[in-house]
């Protein structure tokens, strides 16, 4: 059942002509980066070629690129999530669901697959860009491979997030906003504490992007995945404790 809803929500998705939307904005905006630094790359060659332990055009163009795109993640995530719950809640229809024996737990799950399957066939089509350098210039699979790994986790923390917030509400507009702000405020969370070690220790460990960062730098550290994994955990936990509360106030 998990995937049989699963399913029905990514072709809900390729669906609407929104999501076709975004995957085309993304994919426009983040080409045109990609060319911008793959010619940076080109002019640097030659200052480059005279340094030892150079960085290469992994570091030079897939890192920034996967920056970039964790950026536009945040932006898309609210969106492709806010229709979740909160649309189904207000015109009904998650009642009709709710009432069929299926549990909460799947339904979440469900979903949570479905809109994780869209960003995946996103991320994979993102990551198709610095492949095409491999025909003509050595490429560093394992940094890749780990900035994949921290986009995709980062990306399941947003989804996680934003399927949370729309079940709080019956106004997809409102779930996303409040998702956007959450995922912004775990963002720049490590700008706050600085004066205060303690603190500023415990910002920078909440904060989203520093173990994103960890990971664009080919640096695996199993602290960074267990954090998003818990990450998301914790929102789907919520999500689903919140569908239980509605099945039995109903």
């Amino acid at each position: 059942m998990i995937f049989t809803i699963a399913a029905r929500e990514l072709r809900g998705l390729f669906l609407s002509p929104l999501a076709w939307t975004l995957l085309a904005v993304v994919q426009g905006l983040l080409a045109w980066i990609f060319l911008v630094l793959v010619g940076d790359f080109r002019n640097l060659q030659g200052r480059l070629a005279a340094l030892d332990n150079a960085p290469g055009v992994t570091d030079l163009v897939a890192a920034p690129l996967f920056r970039v795109a964790a950026w536009v993640l945040l932006l898309l995530a609210p969106l492709l999530t806010m229709r979740l719950l909160s649309e189904e809640r207000r015109t009904g229809t998650l009642d009709l669901l709710l009432s069929a024996p299926i549990g909460s737990t799947a339904i979440i799950l469900g979903k949570y697959l479905g809109v994780m399957a869209f960003l995946s066939v996103m991320i994979a089509m993102i990551a198709l860009m610095p492949l095409v350098l491999a025909a003509g210039a050595p490429l560093d699979f394992g940094k890749l491979l780990a900035g994949l790994l921290g986009l995709i986790l980062l990306a399941g923390s947003f989804a996680a997030a934003g399927l949370y917030l729309s079940a709080l509400t019956t106004q997809p507009a409102l779930a996303a906003a409040a998702t956007f702000g959450l995922l912004l405020l775990l963002w720049v969370i490590d700008m706050a504490g600085t004066s205060q070690k303690t603190a500023g220790s415990l910002f920078a460990y909440l904060s989203l992007p520093r173990h994103f960062d960890a990971l664009l730098l080919g640096l695996f550290d199993s602290a960074d995945v267990a954090y998003y994994l818990l990450f998301v955990v914790a929102c789907l936990g919520l999500a689903i404790r919140r569908l239980d509360d509605a099945r039995l106030r109903d």
